[in-house]
């Protein structure tokens, strides 16, 4: 297998794009739903794209992870338009299609650990598992509880934000050492 090299300038601009929308979520907490709604259809869609493109990258090797990546990556572009196109509607929803959206992008993301670790080192492999294990958790507390979810939505959406946009950063710095 071939290791990848140069500079990851996709990473980059997704996580600085995460980041911001989740500084943006921590301190404007007091937006309407609405409108919150709309920024995160706008992130699901770029999410989606960067999980399908994955799956385009990865798609020579086989087994159940690059599969994941492709359910994952329509998923998230489905959600992502749905939220945009109904917000209002949306912000209802969105307590259920929130915490599937996180569990599936949180699974996709630990299918490709193995690459992870190959491709960025032991360092970034134990942080991706560690975010997307809190994921998860996260995303299954949020199933469990709806309204849990109603009153949280914000806060666990603006941390897991920033999370994947550390994540992001970190990957695309890692590949300038490759």
């Amino acid at each position: 297998m071939k290791r990848r090299s140069g500079f990851g300038w996709v990473e980059l601009i997704l996580g600085i794009a995460l980041i911001a929308l989740g500084v943006l979520a921590f301190a404007k907490s007091d937006l309407a739903l609405t409108g919150m709604v709309f920024v995160y259809g706008i992130a699901a869609v770029v999410m989606g794209a960067a999980d399908i493109v994955l799956f385009i990258n990865v798609q020579r090797y086989t087994g159940f992870g690059p599969t994941l990546s492709l359910i994952s990556g329509i998923l998230s572009v489905m959600s992502g338009v749905m939220l945009v196109v109904y917000p209002r509607t949306g912000a209802l929803v969105l307590t259920v299609l929130f915490p599937i959206w996180f569990i599936a992008h949180c699974i996709s993301r630990l299918t490709h650990l193995g690459h992870i670790r190959f491709v960025a080192g032991d360092g970034i492999y134990w942080f991706s598992l560690v975010v997307n294990i809190i994921g998860l958790v996260l995303g299954f507390l949020m199933v469990m509880n709806p309204f849990f979810t109603i009153r949280t939505i914000r806060c666990f959406a603006s941390a897991y934000l920033l999370l994947l946009g550390v994540d992001s950063i970190v990957m695309a710095f890692s590949r300038m050492g490759n």
